[in-house]
C-alpha cells in the first residue's frame, strides 16, 4: 500500500535534481562571473544605443527581444547549461542597461556626448531621474516578490521546481538588473561618487553581505537577492570606469575595446564552467 508514496517521492526527487541542474552552484566563481556579465552589460548596451546612437528607444526594444530569445532557450533546456544560463544573465543586463538609461535620462547635454541633441530613432527618454526610476523598479519588484510569495514557491533558487517558478525568477532577475543600473548611474553621475568611488562604495556594501551570512538571524535568501541587485550597479560603475572619458573620472577605453575584452572574459568563464559540468556529470 505504501508503493504509490514511494513512487511519488522517487519522482519528486529526480524532477527535484532536475530543475536544480538548470541553475548553477551559488559559489565564488559565480558572483565572479555574475560581476564579468553585468559589467559587459553595461558596456555593450552603451555600445549599441550611444556609441552606435541607436538610441535608447531602439536598443530597448532589440536587447529585450534577445532576452525573450535566450530566456526561451533556457526554460526549454532540460539540464543546466552553463553557455544557456550566462547568456541570459548577460541579456538581462544589457537590456537593463538601456531600459534604465530610457527610464530615466533624457536628451540633455548632460546625457549626450559631443554635442549631440538626440540619439537614434524615437523618444529620447522618459527623462524620470533616478529617483523616481529606482521607485518604480523597488516596487515592481516587491510585487514580484509578493506574487512569488503568496503562490508558496521557495526563493531558494537551488529549490525552483515548476515553470511558473523559473518565470517569476527571470522576471526578477530583469528587474534586479534594471535597477541595479539605475543605482550603480545614479552612484556615478549625480552622487558626487564618481565612477572608482561608487565602485568601491558598493564592494564595501557586498563585503557586509558576506560578513552577514555569519548571522544566523539573517537569512541567507535575502542576502542572496541583496547580493544580486549589488552586483549589478557594481557593474554599471565599473563598467562606466572603463569607457567614460578621462575627464570624467573614467580611463577612455571605450565601449567597442571594453566589450570584447569582457565577452572573452565571459566566454573563458563559460568554457571554464561547462568543463566543470561535464566532469560533475
Amino acid at each position: 500500500m505504501q508503493q504509490p508514496k514511494v513512487l511519488t517521492d522517487l519522482d519528486a526527487a529526480s524532477t527535484t535534481k532536475s530543475v536544480m541542474k538548470k541553475l548553477p552552484e551559488v559559489t565564488l566563481v559565480f558572483w565572479i562571473m555574475k560581476i564579468a556579465a553585468t559589467t559587459l552589460g553595461e558596456t555593450a548596451g552603451d555600445l549599441f544605443s550611444q556609441t552606435l546612437k541607436l538610441g535608447y528607444f531602439l536598443t530597448t526594444i532589440a536587447l529585450f527581444l534577445i532576452f525573450v530569445v535566450t530566456l526561451v532557450v533556457q526554460l526549454r533546456s532540460r539540464r543546466y547549461n552553463p553557455f544557456f544560463y550566462w547568456t541570459v544573465i548577460l541579456s538581462t543586463s544589457m537590456a537593463g542597461t538601456t531600459m534604465s538609461d530610457f527610464m530615466n535620462r533624457d536628451a540633455s547635454a548632460k546625457y549626450l556626448s559631443g554635442g549631440a541633441t538626440s540619439l537614434g530613432w524615437g523618444p529620447q527618454g522618459l527623462g524620470l531621474g533616478y529617483p523616481a526610476g529606482a521607485a518604480i523598479l523597488i516596487s515592481i519588484l516587491l510585487v514580484i516578490f509578493a506574487v512569488w510569495r503568496l503562490s508558496g514557491m521557495t526563493f531558494q533558487i537551488r529549490d525552483i521546481v515548476t515553470f511558473r517558478g523559473e518565470a517569476l525568477f527571470w522576471a526578477a532577475i530583469l528587474v534586479s538588473n534594471t535597477l541595479g543600473t539605475s543605482m550603480g548611474d545614479f552612484l556615478s553621475d549625480s552622487s558626487g561618487l564618481g565612477y572608482a568611488g561608487g565602485a568601491l562604495l558598493v564592494t564595501g556594501l557586498l563585503a557586509v553581505l558576506v560578513v552577514l551570512m555569519k548571522v544566523p538571524v539573517v537569512p541567507n535568501v535575502l542576502l542572496f537577492w541583496i547580493a544580486f541587485v549589488l552586483t549589478r550597479p557594481l557593474g554599471a560603475t565599473a563598467g562606466d570606469f572603463l569607457t567614460k572619458p578621462v575627464a570624467k573620472g573614467g580611463l577612455n577605453l571605450g565601449t567597442p575595446g571594453s566589450s570584447a575584452v569582457l565577452l572573452a572574459v565571459l566566454l573563458g568563464l563559460m568554457a571554464y564552467a561547462q568543463v566543470r559540468e561535464r566532469r560533475a556529470g
